[in-house]
């Protein structure tokens, strides 16, 4: 039951031997975690699916019987499997929900699980998430859901999914947020031992621009000798200073000046004409997803603090300094995190803008300082990279997609969010494609 191995790299790596005898390649340790794993998804799709008949045989019995009476019978039921499982009776209803879903609603993605395609935290994706969008739209976007819940891993994967959504709903972004901004407001939890925490409810973009904001903050102090504080200890003091004394005056010099940053692509003539704004993508904040138009033509008026990435032709666009210069010029690097929008190591989740700008082919190896050999690793997967037995390389001619290559043999691709335009001239004499 094991998954389709992995692509072999050498026609010598599995052949005949003597004459028509064919010798399978022997399981590696790898393998044999990955068919665990296939197991667990065939059986927690039988789980689901034996969870939903039993719900719907034990519901036989209130039919008829008015709702009041089904509502009983549906705690009955949850406080039953809770009791049988050892679990909560939270988790029980998690479940039951789930198997719900998937059963009666999503019944490609409880296939996929039960043949191992999948895994069990893919399907709850897809069963939370498309049961928030309009039901009017989920059997679309459940066809579009299905080949990334068997390609990518789990985070990109909710990543791409809400993305989908989003991007679906775009139409009525704008009204679903003016709506909700009213529910913006500030709460405080009370915990123990002296500790409370702030909660802080509002817009996607003041939110992100915050907390990037204090990361960098952040950042800077972590380099002055003696500190000891980690990264979340070093925000969360930032923030209780500058929402108490207001002023940044002890921080070190290096932290003067740094104010926050938001990455919004938005196509260009969507800031010109409403027409033009509602046949094209939506425009789009880096760790966000969609935005409202009004939000996006906003952030494009000329703030310094954001950066605009028009989806239209622009002079300007740095693709490579050759061997000029090691450091990529401030142009180049934002071309370099926009396209990607995220680490690319697989599955990695950590956006582009706090990530290292690493060479494919080194410096000191004759490499160049260009878009096609320049990628965004975060710390620890650029240690990865630098460090290990993988191999990383930018496949020629794909516009930034990664091939990473384990120590086992095994290949993963990481493609980038989105792809570099690419402008041709149109030979004199020929008429415009419109």
């Amino acid at each position: 039951m094991s998954r389709t191995p992995p692509p072999v790299e050498s026609e010598d790596d599995a052949r005949p031997v003597g004459g028509d005898e064919f010798v399978p390649p022997v399981p590696d340790a790898v393998d044999l975690v990955v068919e665990t794993a296939t197991m667990m998804s065939v059986f927690a799709a039988q789980q689901l699916a034996r969870i939903d008949g039993m719900r719907r045989e034990l519901l036989e019995e209130a039919t008829g019987r008015g709702d009041g009476v089904r509502d009983i019978v549906e705690r009955s039921i949850r406080l039953e499997l809770a009791a049988a499982m050892r679990i909560t009776e939270y988790a029980a209803g998690r479940l039951i929900t789930r198997a719900e879903a998937l059963v009666r609603r999503y019944r490609p993605a409880l296939d996929a699980l039960g043949a191992g395609r999948i895994t069990d935290k893919h399907a709850e994706i897809i069963a939370d998430l498309l049961d928030e969008a309009p039901v009017e739209l989920r059997d679309a976007l459940l066809q579009r859901a299905m080949p990334l819940a068997e390609s990518e891993p789990v985070g990109t994967f909710r990543r791409a999914l809400r993305t989908l959504i989003d991007t679906a709903q775009a139409a009525t972004l704008e009204d679903r947020h003016r709506r909700a901004l009213t529910d913006r407001r500030i709460a405080v939890e009370r915990g123990r031992d002296g500790m409370s925490g702030l909660w802080l409810f509002g817009a996607d973009v003041e939110i992100h621009a915050i907390h990037g904001r204090l990361t960098q903050l952040a950042n800077t102090i972590t380099r002055a000798e003696g500190e000891t504080r980690t990264l979340d200890q070093l925000r969360a003091d930032i923030a209780t200073d500058l929402l108490i004394d207001g002023a940044t005056d002890h921080l070190p010099a290096a932290a003067s000046g740094i104010r926050a940053q938001v990455v919004v692509t938005v196509p260009a003539l969507a800031l010109l004409d409403d027409q033009d704004a509602d046949a094209g993508d939506p425009p789009v904040v880096e760790g966000i997803g969609p935005i409202p138009l009004s939000k996006a033509r906003a952030l494009c008026g000329g703030d310094s603090r954001w950066m605009r990435v028009l989806t239209h032709p622009e002079t300007g666009i740095v693709l490579s300094v050759g061997r000029d210069t090691y450091t990529p010029p401030a142009a180049l690097q934002r071309l370099v995190r926009w396209r990607a929008d995220r680490c690319m190591a697989p599955g990695c989740a950590i956006p582009a803008s706090r990530c290292e700008i690493d060479h494919q082919i080194r410096w000191t190896d004759g490499g160049e300082t260009s878009l096609d050999n320049t990628l965004p690793f975060c710390k620890n997967h650029h240690l990865v990279k630098d460090n290990t037995d993988w191999r990383v390389r930018q496949i020629e001619g794909s516009g930034g997609t990664v091939a990473w290559t384990s120590p086992t043999g095994r290949r993963y691709v990481v493609r980038p969010e989105r792809k570099v335009p690419t402008f041709t001239v149109r030979p004199p004499g020929t008429d415009p494609p419109y």
